[in-house]
């Protein structure tokens, strides 16, 4: 398996600018993100405070970023990490059919402001998952209910539809939905996780839901649950100056590495990230060469 020198997860400022950096480094580099980039970035209706770019709305500055990338060549892989693991002298990162590895990561996925669920917490690996398509398998025959906060839900819905005996599917946005006939479309509100030693039931706003699992699909994992024990300041990754976390190799970024959450802020983390984890891996590869 190809080993990249840096993955980086999330294609905000944050990111991007860590990207850049480490290529202009010279250094293998794998992106994950959105062809959107960043939603957050699409909705912002007017920017002046990053300098030299100014009166520009959010899809503006979008087409100066995707230009710059492609000036640099840098493609961005347009799927969902799911989980990373320290492998001790490189990280292994989980997609959804696929693995890639890194001798390290740079996590720019910036901050979901949605809550997680009563019962999401106690009863994850119990039958709450965040990777539709990874563990479906588990549950051949069997009720599942995927809640999905984005249209790229639906893709994973369906393929589980294939291997469920019944799926429910609960849409958090507003567009139309594309999906199998087979798959249940519940226009309500999930409360909670029903459950003890594994989930039994989603609570509703209107009623509830027996099932055997729930997915929550969202555009990003939360850190904390991303790569397991990473160290954590509230819902913000805990950084140094360096932007180094408290794993040997991993370094965060931009609005998940804590407030102001700015444009310009996030630009320039993603820059000392990118940095740090080129230093990190010129003194491994320094080190292997001594030995």
């Amino acid at each position: 398996m190809d080993r990249y020198d840096i993955a980086i997860i999330g294609s905000g400022p944050a990111g991007l600018s860590a990207a850049i950096n480490a290529v202009i480094r010279n250094k293998k580099v794998i992106l994950f993100g959105s062809d959107n980039l960043s939603n957050k970035l699409l909705k912002a209706p007017k920017i002046n405070n990053y300098l030299g770019i100014y009166d520009v709305s959010g899809k503006e500055l979008k087409e100066k970023f995707l230009e710059h990338l492609k000036y640099m060549n840098i493609e961005i892989k347009n799927e969902k990490v799911n989980s990373v693991y320290s492998m001790g002298d490189y990280f292994a990162l989980s997609l959804n059919q696929k693995m890639y590895e890194a001798t390290s990561i740079i996590i720019a996925s910036g901050v979901e402001f949605s809550k997680p669920l009563n019962g999401e917490d106690e009863l994850l690996g119990k039958g709450v998952g965040y990777c539709a398509t990874c563990d479906a398998p588990l549950y051949k025959g069997k009720t599942v209910a995927i809640v999905g906060y984005t249209k790229e839900a639906e893709e994973e819905a369906n393929y589980v539809s294939e291997l469920a005996g019944k799926l429910y599917y609960i849409p958090m946005y507003k567009d139309k939905v594309s999906l199998k006939e087979v798959i249940e479309v519940v226009e309500d509100k999930p409360i909670s996780i029903l459950g003890k030693d594994k989930v039994s039931g989603l609570q509703m706003s209107k009623g509830e839901i027996n099932t055997d699992a729930v997915f929550i699909i969202k555009d990003s994992v939360s850190p904390g649950k991303l790569v397991p024990g990473l160290l954590m300041n509230g819902e913000h990754i805990a950084v140094d100056i360096d932007m180094k976390t408290n794993i040997e190799g991993c370094f965060a970024a931009g609005d998940c590495a804590g407030r102001p959450y700015q444009y310009i802020k996030s630009a320039g983390q993603g820059q000392i990230a990118a940095l740090s984890a080129v230093s990190y891996i010129d003194k491994i590869k320094l080190n292997k060469k001594i030995i």
